[in-house]
């Protein structure tokens, strides 16, 4: 071969003028159809400008509703506006699924707030007491308000409980020169039913609520992007259209309809053409339910892809927010036609866990009342994907089991 191997797509036309504009952390200068939210963020954090605790807020919502993103422009106005104004004020955005434990978020709020001379704090191997009082020590020393950011805040909660935001909703019983404030950000409108009673009452927070993008919605929100981000004339009359209406259909998520485009626009720039039609959103949206979910679908374990197996038997036959008993009967059924022994109730509540964690279904809490608490169960799988056959293809026992026959409940 000769010459360099990159030469070739060197020299083709690029459709993107800034690519980051299509990244999920990129930061808008306008945030279309949120100025609702926009507003109540402000109403709440002024406070901090004239030296006062905001209240604490929990930001609920669909992914890909804005939240992240609406949060982040604010706080940096904010944080412009304090320093315009000589009025200390500081944020922390901590992501709570890389972030998971009460020790790392206490940790790393403190090193952030470290100064030269100061005792690194190391990842592990203190008393969690012992960072606390660090944190604290550094929150007087540096005065002003604080702002503390824990995004995705019910998977800490869930894999390490509500000690962590106890302790932090009593951060300002100790604080002396300086004053804090949470804001948690959750998909889960149920979250604060895990909480104990005790925390709730110390986190007296307000509540905003992020409804999902609706198609014409996520279509400004894509013609901003496009505005920022590509050359003029590039996008072919209906393709924003066609992915608003893709993404719309997600739940509202206009992370997805903004991968939708990128791709769009990369599958073209692969064809060298001029610009991008409905035939680019289309392949893109085949590489996207395929990139994400096959994958994970061939090499997920025997007994959860019986799992998945069992819900999607379900969802054929008409049923939606499965209960876990129902999800529990038919896997029994398939693992008894294949021979295989099933697993206890309780290790298949933690496969669903799993499951959801993985982004193959959605799993949410519900009460029973006396009867205690369940799991309701919907898969998250694409429509396009034929999640059965895939499978099968990769384990020779699920394409066995789905050929049997199943005494499966109609939705009532």
């Amino acid at each position: 071969m000769d010459g360099n191997i990159f030469e070739k797509i060197l020299g083709q036309d690029c459709l993107f003028v800034d690519r980051r504009a299509f990244d999920h952390a990129f930061e808008p200068t306008r945030l279309p159809h949120r100025g609702h939210e926009v507003e109540s963020l402000v109403r709440n954090l002024v406070d901090a400008l004239n030296g006062h605790i905001p209240s604490n807020m929990l930001l609920y919502g669909v992914p890909g509703s804005g939240k992240t993103v609406v949060t982040r422009f604010v706080l940096g106005q904010l944080l412009d506006k304090g320093e315009e104004m000589g009025q200390s004020v500081e944020t922390y955005e901590i992501n709570c699924r890389n972030v998971d434990t009460k020790y790392r978020v206490v940790q790393t709020i403190a090193s952030k707030l470290g100064r030269r001379g100061d005792t690194p704090i190391p990842f592990t191997g203190w008393p969690t007491d012992r960072v606390l009082e660090e944190l604290i020590s550094r929150m007087d020393r540096a005065g002003g308000v604080h702002i503390i950011v824990l995004d995705e805040i019910d998977n800490l909660v869930s894999r390490a409980g509500d000690g962590l935001l106890y302790n932090l909703t009593s951060l300002n019983t100790s604080l002396r020169n300086s004053r804090c404030c949470i804001i948690g950000i959750s998909n889960d409108l149920n979250f604060t039913q895990q909480l104990d009673p005790r925390v709730t009452s110390r986190l007296s927070q307000e509540d905003l609520v992020f409804h999902p993008y609706g198609a014409p919605e996520i279509q400004d929100i894509l013609s901003e992007r496009v505005n920022t981000g590509l050359r003029e004339d590039v996008i072919e009359e209906g393709v924003l259209e066609l992915c608003s209406a893709l993404a719309a259909q997600e739940h509202g998520d206009a992370r997805r309809a903004l991968d939708l485009l990128r791709i769009s626009v990369q599958k073209a720039e692969q064809r060298s053409q001029k610009t991008v039609d409905r035939r680019h959103v289309r392949l893109a949206q085949s590489q996207l339910e395929y990139d994400q979910v096959t994958p994970v679908l061939k090499t997920l374990p025997l007994h959860q892809k019986l799992l998945v197996l069992a819900i999607k038997l379900n969802e054929d036959n008409g049923m939606r927010n499965i209960s876990t008993g129902e999800t529990y009967r038919t896997y029994s059924d398939a693992c008894m036609k294949i021979s295989v022994e099933a697993l206890t109730p309780r290790r298949i509540s933690s496969l669903l866990n799993e499951l959801d964690t993985l982004g193959i279904i959605m799993a949410r809490n519900v009460s029973k009342g006396r009867g205690g608490r369940s799991k309701q169960v919907n898969s998250a799988i694409p429509k396009g994907v034929d999640a059965i056959s895939i499978m099968g293809e990769s384990e020779p026992l699920i394409a066995e089991a789905a050929l049997g026959r199943y005494n499966l409940q109609s939705q009532l």
